[in-house]
């Protein structure tokens, strides 16, 4: 197995450990969610003043990594929404074709220009360890540092699927379907 092949394997294993990840914080996201509400309905009818900022922030931040570290897990398991009107009618080679297009002129293309324009508020963010605008509100600062995380993960990602592109359309087979073991090789 090449170096790009073992490269391209340990990116697929990150990013479904991430997606393992992933599982866990959307069960937390849905508990605070929950017992946010539960608190602040309660706290209404016993006429209490709670501030639940710091509840409803960690909320959001919760549902921000899911999001944006989910994204290269999706693109590896091809759970993307697309218009497959004729992708899905498509040989495997075909498919390969449109998906080595799509990512090398549009995904890899898109991460870096992300990368590029988010870095200076990122960096921006750190330096003033910017704060919620909010009373007893949660450092912005850390969850930004995710954006630049989540693109450098959807690059990886998307290297790996290009080389898994590539197989495809090297395979021998004329309907450029590969073994599943073959699929494997690259992703383990």
């Amino acid at each position: 197995m090449s170096i790009l092949s073992k490269l391209a394997g340990c990116i697929d294993s990150l990013n479904d450990r991430i997606g393992a990840m992933i599982r866990w914080l959307t069960m937390v996201m849905v508990f605070v969610g929950a017992a946010t509400a539960i608190l602040r309905y309660s706290s209404r009818g016993l006429k209490l003043s709670l501030n639940l900022t710091p509840q409803t922030e960690a909320q959001w931040y919760l549902f921000s990594l899911i999001f944006l570290l989910g994204a290269a897990y999706g693109l590896k398991h091809d759970v993307h929404v697309r218009v497959d009107v004729l992708y899905s009618q498509l040989n495997p080679k075909k498919r390969a074709w449109i998906d080595l297009i799509g990512h090398t002129l549009f995904l890899v293309p898109f991460c870096v220009v992300m990368l590029y324009v988010s870095w200076p508020a990122v960096q921006n963010s750190w330096s003033i360890r910017e704060m919620s605008p909010d009373p007893g509100g949660l450092p912005r600062y850390p969850i930004k540092m995710v954006i630049l995380l989540s693109f450098v993960l959807l690059i990886g990602q998307g290297y790996s699927q290009i080389l898994k592109q590539v197989r495809i359309l090297r395979s021998d087979d004329e309907e450029g379907s590969l073994p599943v073991d073959a699929l494997r090789e690259v992703s383990s």
